[in-house]
């Protein structure tokens, strides 16, 4: 089942797929314009979700390529007839998504590759809707987060009481909060932010509460 916010004029849908749980988000404005990101599994159920809320896709937005964030990608692309965006710098864990699957034992639809290239402080538009990307690496090479108007879908950086593992290839402990710093605790205190596993935080709260932080 979908969880429905709305932040202004712009509305998020979260929804936790797979057996990892993964937090996969769509984001449209009030033109019914928008992005899927990070579409982990489950794509028969994230389509309907897309079409329930009656949501025009731009494009797939990626945060970072481990296979738990990436397992839909190939078949609601196909079906939303829709581009895949992805930092390159997390193109070589994206090439070993049915690999890394594998090593869970889990079954794994490895996708084509992406179409477009993610940079820092790009701009994503969908009608009325803009996200922009700033590279946050540290849990993965090219991990990205993407920064609305109240809100960031921070992906594998930030979570309610803890942060993104370092501890897998290409992880870097330092950068991570580093990163964290720089891109998500700069935001304003009442940003909510939409983490790619458990439940939506604030900025406030994990600048106050996080032990990784403090």
């Amino acid at each position: 089942m979908a969880a429905f916010f709305q932040h202004g004029d712009v509305r998020v849908w979260s929804v936790s797929t797979g057996p990892l749980q993964e937090n996969a988000v769509l984001v449209a404005g009030t033109q019914n314009q928008g992005f899927l990101i990070d579409p982990g599994d489950d794509a028969a159920r994230l389509l309907e979700v897309v079409r329930d809320a009656g949501v025009t896709v731009q494009g797939i937005l990626l945060t970072h390529a481990h296979f738990d964030h990436i397992g839909a990608v190939q078949p609601l692309r196909e079906a939303l007839g829709v581009p895949v965006w992805l930092h390159p710098s997390d193109r070589a864990l994206y090439d070993l998504g049915a690999a890394s699957a594998a090593r869970w034992n889990l079954p794994f639809v490895q996708p084509a590759a992406p179409d477009h290239d993610i940079k820092h402080d790009q701009e994503f538009q969908a009608g009325d809707l803009t996200l922009t990307a700033r590279e946050l690496p540290g849990h993965a090479p090219g991990h990205v987060v993407f920064v609305g108007s109240g809100f960031v879908v921070a992906g594998d950086t930030l979570f309610m009481g803890g942060i993104g593992r370092t501890d897998l290839p290409g992880g870097n402990h330092p950068q991570l909060i580093a990163g964290i710093a720089a891109e998500l605790l700069t935001l304003p205190d009442d940003t909510v932010v939409y983490p790619g596993h458990g439940p939506r935080t604030t900025i406030r709260r994990e600048r106050q509460t996080n032990p990784f932080l403090t």
